[in-house]
């Protein structure tokens, strides 16, 4: 009997100090979140949850974006450092592309609700056909508030490292992607824009 004692005495004391080592990483863990989610940071709390029923998923930190070059109405070479300063859904995809004409008309309407000077839906075609073909197809969807941009040369592709269309990524005011998501979505719905709202709220990079 007095050889049992210790053990279950030894056996308590371990216990008790997993415990409070689990409350004390527990505590450590929770304060992390919150001060992350006052400061408004990607690993905030309210930020995680709202992305959660967002169907772009984050990266664990922002990445850099490497450089494509596409085309306006006008044939104005463009960047994305055009719309620095701007939070970013950037949007490729092509008028062959079924799902993404489906999606079409959702990013049209976010665009429409959030589109101004911090936030911007490029909806960037990569169709060979021109410009034209880009157009034929807002006006028989009745795409009204996007903008018309192209990349004929398809390069962006590779750069970005995108394996099927359409795919959405979220981009920071920096230029940093935050975010992709691969497939089409229904981009309107109210926790969608409740989620770039969150990202609205940041300031502009000096």
């Amino acid at each position: 009997m007095n050889r049992s004692t210790p053990s279950r005495t030894t056996h308590r004391v371990r216990l008790i100090t997993a415990v409070i080592s689990f409350a004390i990483l527990t505590g450590a863990s929770v304060g992390a979140h919150q001060a992350n989610a006052e400061r408004g940071d990607l690993g905030g709390t309210k930020i995680l949850r709202l992305a959660a029923n967002s169907p772009l998923r984050l990266h664990p930190a922002p990445r850099p974006v490497p450089e494509i070059r596409f085309l306006d109405a006008d044939g104005k070479p463009l960047t994305l450092a055009n719309f620095r300063g701007k939070v970013v859904l950037l949007n490729v995809w092509a008028t062959w592309c079924p799902p993404c004409r489906k999606e079409m008309p959702s990013l049209d309407r976010l665009q429409a609700k959030l589109g101004g000077a911090d936030f911007e839906v490029v909806a960037l075609s990569i169709d060979r056909g021109g410009i034209f073909v880009v157009q034929e197809f807002f006006k028989e969807a009745d795409v009204e508030a996007l903008a018309f941009y192209i990349d004929p040369s398809v390069e962006v592709m590779s750069r970005l490292g995108i394996v099927g269309l359409p795919t959405t990524l979220l981009i920071d005011r920096s230029g940093r992607e935050i975010g992709r998501w691969v497939g089409p979505a229904e981009w309107d719905q109210p926790e969608v824009m409740q989620f770039i709202r969150s990202h609205l709220a940041s300031p502009r990079p000096r």
